[in-house]
């Protein structure tokens, strides 16, 4: 029976479980924005071996990437609903995701394609792998858990991603005194040790996890494969029937589409407009990896004590506040207090927006919806990517280009001012 008063989580094996696969993945999305950027845009494609840059190459790597993810992530959330598979499902790709992440550094630079491959497939088993571990929220988490589990959850990852951060920072910093002087060989070896970072903390996560007991049909994978499309074909119909859902999920991917070109993109206005080095630009992420989990566990307090709705549009106004303010940056100090910001809001925007996502989805059907909570943030983060390169080409400065991140926010919070988000989910649908 639910209180009507929200109670603390009860810190049950397969919350913590779960929270754990935040730990494991966040290692890789943090060195991902950092020791992969500059291992591909300074090593494997140098100026020396080829004729397109790295950052070109870079850019087109995640927007494929995260194009593949959004049109997967629908079909096997859906089979994994069919089949009871999340747990199958996020083994897999999480697993599979820290291989291609040790291959990555297996591989010598001097193919650079198949390093790219690798990152590809990294990246790709990355979104895949979300789909099925959000889809386990409101199986372990009751109504009034939402908010604060999908919070520490967060909080989870930025403590691990920090700190996958901080030891990779120490080995490029302190390697040369132990006569590695080599920095693409650092480089090579922070890649690698990503991967069974990843590996080695999603483990735990799959031993404890288990899909909640339903009726499972039999089928062959082909079969299952299809049934599952069409799964995904009902959901669209479907979503004519939880008509706050269906709009949510597209303010959700306009203004996700702006934290994610937030996330790819910051270092190119660090480097570009502030001239930050490489140790400076980790020192920043590393800042804001640490700032960031106490703002996502506040996020989910002050969701508790103003709701969900007002929580994300406040969290909305502050990344409007703080990107119009990026026009006026001109110095690293004042760089690094807007990132600080950002920091603040960046894990709480997405743990409310997971909660809100959670306390609407139709009962039994959790990693079917997941799935286009994932499709609706990554179908068309790719274009914001692809706008803010176009804008830097165009220009010559990206601070057009991430002032112009506005529009998606302010987007998103018209939208979510016209939602009523009180509603629970149901077993319809």
């Amino acid at each position: 029976m639910i209180n009507d008063q929200p109670a603390s989580p009860s810190w049950r094996p397969n919350v913590l479980a779960w929270c754990w696969y935040d730990w494991a993945n966040s290692g890789y999305t943090t060195l991902m924005i950092t020791v992969f950027a500059v291992y591909m845009q300074r090593t494997v494609f140098s100026a020396e071996t080829s004729g397109m840059t790295g950052a070109v190459v870079w850019a087109w790597s995640v927007a494929v990437s995260m194009l593949m993810g959004a049109l997967l992530s629908p079909i096997l959330g859906a089979w994994a609903d069919a089949r009871g598979a999340k747990r199958l499902g996020l083994g897999v790709s999480a697993l599979g995701g820290g291989a291609a992440c040790v291959l990555m550094a297996v591989v010598p630079p001097g193919q650079p394609w198949l390093v790219t491959a690798c990152f590809v497939a990294a990246n790709l088993c990355l979104e895949l792998s979300l789909t099925f571990y959000n889809g386990f929220l409101p199986e372990i988490a009751e109504e009034h858990e939402l908010n604060r589990v999908s919070s520490a959850g967060m909080a989870w990852g930025y403590v691990g991603g920090g700190l996958a951060l901080l030891l990779a920072m120490l080995c490029l910093n302190f390697g040369p005194g132990f006569g590695f002087h080599d920095p693409s060989y650092l480089l090579r070896v922070c890649v690698f040790a990503t991967g069974v970072w990843w590996i080695l903390f999603t483990i735990p996560t799959v031993l404890v996890l288990r899909d909640s007991p339903r009726t499972v049909t039999k089928t062959g994978i082909c079969r299952s494969g299809s049934r599952a499309i069409g799964d995904v074909v009902q959901t669209l119909k479907d979503l004519r029937h939880h008509r706050t859902l269906a709009i949510f999920l597209i303010a959700f991917l306009f203004y996700n589409d702006g934290v994610q070109t937030v996330i790819s993109q910051a270092s190119t206005f660090a480097i570009q407009e502030l001239s930050f080095t490489d140790r400076e630009l980790v020192a920043v992420i590393l800042m804001v990896q640490f700032i960031a989990t106490p703002g996502a566990v506040l996020t989910g307090w002050f969701a508790d004590k103003l709701g969900r709705k007002r929580t994300l549009e406040i969290c909305l106004l502050i990344w409007i506040l703080l990107l119009t303010s990026a026009w006026f940056v001109n110095s690293k100090t004042a760089w690094w207090a807007l990132s600080a910001g950002v920091a603040l809001v960046l894990g709480g925007t997405q743990a409310v927006s997971r909660a809100i996502m959670g306390s609407l989805t139709p009962k039994q059907q959790e990693a079917r919806y997941f799935g286009f909570f994932n499709l609706s943030g990554k179908a068309t983060s790719f274009m914001g990517t692809f706008v803010f390169g176009l804008v830097v080409a165009t220009t010559g400065s990206s601070r057009f280009a991430i002032v112009g991140l506005v529009v998606f926010f302010l987007i998103g919070l018209l939208i979510i001012t016209g939602l009523d988000l009180t509603k629970s989910r149901s077993s319809s649908g």
